[in-house]
């Protein structure tokens, strides 16, 4: 038997792929297939099952794909309605790979047909869970992505999860490994520890879901400080559910490159949104006007998601050279399939063919220390909630990018303003989205308040609630 964790940080997700004498299963796959096809060639083994934990809200599952490829069956757990060929598994039910076993635990809570999964080895021992989005490290799912479908409250929801933990995982043995489907960074969860394994034991003594007294005290903890989700999570489940274009179509469709005067005029015949995924230093210095700047060494995937919204936005990509292929895949992990191409050549190219291109007035930490002057200048922090509570510039208002559909209605286009997040990624997204929609009255501040605090500037982590953007 080999189980083997494939972990991708931008997504903070876990497939897991198992293998036992000669036969194979794969949980939780990504959109691509050919690294599992590879996989299953070098090990010269058959897939058997693809188990799917649940209908994912933050990622685009390749099940469908990779049941073509290989004619494996699709496994959910009950009440699951699939649009296309699926066993909807009973609780309990039992499925063989190899030598091994894997039994199905209902566990709904995070949504009605999410499932844990057991897996007992070759001795009949029970080995470890696949526990999707029902149990992470050091928090359990949030119960308040399917409350439509399911026709109940969060609250609702989240008393299923306690019944879940405690009657299907709680019981098991301290020693079964747990492996989630996602980790710290993932916005399924509130409160992921860094780890991706760990004993169902150390679990119980630290989880904090775990370790409630009762059911009301499980639900008003776990509701607890839960933000919106991200508007595309409705759009993955129903393309989960439905299913989608094979991913070496959207491939080959972001991989077009087009000429200068093309993308040009790509952008106005269809209106796409143009998608700069360059560093946020090289975007400021240059770019196509109306851009907007996700940068691929960041939390891309997931910003992508938040800012664009609708998956089926159509969408033109500059890239550094190079970096093309990795754009459109990883777009196309949360469903963003309407991909129409990409600048041959990037922005020299664009600059070389005598093509307007914009700015972003981006000054260092100690320009700003100079410049600032607190009670009087308008300071913006776009980091979370969460981080401008532990300490802030003294006087700046707290308005986290996720939210700028929400405030920036509220922003004079008369009134200067500097405006920073922790490290420069973030204000540089909502400075091209400012800038793409007409306000241009403000300062960014490079290295972000990771470089300011390490100015004179005073800092704070009192919250004054009543401020607001308007004056």
């Amino acid at each position: 038997m080999k189980i083997e964790q494939i972990y991708t940080g931008c997504l903070a997700q876990g497939a897991y792929y198992i293998t036992s004498n000669g036969e194979a299963a794969i949980i939780d796959p990504l959109r691509e297939t050919q690294p599992y096809m590879e996989r299953l060639a070098k090990d010269d083994v058959k897939l058997k099952y693809i188990f799917e934990t649940h209908f994912h809200a933050d990622f685009v599952s390749g099940h469908v794909d990779l049941s073509k490829k290989t004619d494996a069956k699709i496994v959910y757990g009950p009440n699951a309605v699939c649009e296309f060929e699926c066993i909807s598994a009973k609780d309990n039910e039992i499925f063989k790979i190899g030598d091994i076993t894997i039994k199905v635990l209902h566990t709904p809570g995070h949504t009605m047909e999410s499932t844990t999964y057991l897996l007992i080895d070759e001795n009949g021992k029970d080995h470890c869970i696949f526990s999707g989005d029902t149990l992470f490290l050091g928090d359990v799912g949030r119960p308040d992505l399917a409350q439509k479908a399911a026709s109940m409250t969060m609250e609702g929801l989240a008393g299923l999860l306690y019944d879940s933990l405690n009657n299907k995982i709680m019981p098991l043995a301290d020693d079964v490994i747990v492996y989630p489907a996602h980790g710290a960074g993932s916005a399924c969860g509130k409160n992921m520890m860094k780890e991706t394994v760990d004993t169902l034991g150390n679990q119980k003594k630290m989880n904090y879901a775990l370790n409630q007294p009762n059911k009301e005290a499980f639900v008003a903890a776990v509701l607890d400080g839960l933000t919106p989700p991200p508007s595309y999570f409705g759009m993955n489940v129903a393309m989960n559910k439905k299913g989608y274009d094979t991913f070496e179509n959207v491939l080959n469709n972001g991989m077009r490159a087009l000429e200068a005067n093309a993308f040009e005029a790509a952008a106005e015949e269809t209106n796409a949104l143009i998608l700069d995924t360059r560093p946020a230093g090289e975007f400021a210095k240059a770019y196509v006007p109306n851009s907007i700047n996700i940068g691929i060494n960041g939390d891309f995937a997931p910003w992508v998601g938040a800012m664009i919204a609708d998956v089926k936005t159509p969408i033109l990509l500059v890239t550094d050279s190079g970096k093309e292929e990795e754009a459109v895949t990883r777009m196309a992990r949360v469903g963003f399939d309407n991909q129409i191409g990409h600048l041959k050549g990037g922005i020299q190219a664009w600059i070389a063919a005598g093509k307007e291109v914009d700015q972003v007035n981006r000054i260092s930490a100690a320009q700003f220390a100079s410049e600032v002057k607190i009670g009087e200048s308008k300071v913006i922090d776009v980091r979370k909630e969460t981080e401008y509570a532990a300490e802030h510039v003294d006087e700046a208002y707290s308005k986290p990018l996720a939210y700028i559909n929400d405030w920036i209605k509220d922003i004079n286009p008369a009134e200067h303003f500097y405006m920073h997040c922790q490290g420069g990624y973030r204000s540089m997204i909502a400075a091209s989205i400012l800038q793409a929609r007409g306000y241009r009255n403000f300062t960014e501040v490079d290295g972000g308040f990771a470089a300011i605090a390490k100015t004179d500037l005073p800092k704070t982590d009192f919250v004054c609630q009543s401020k607001t953007l308007k004056k």
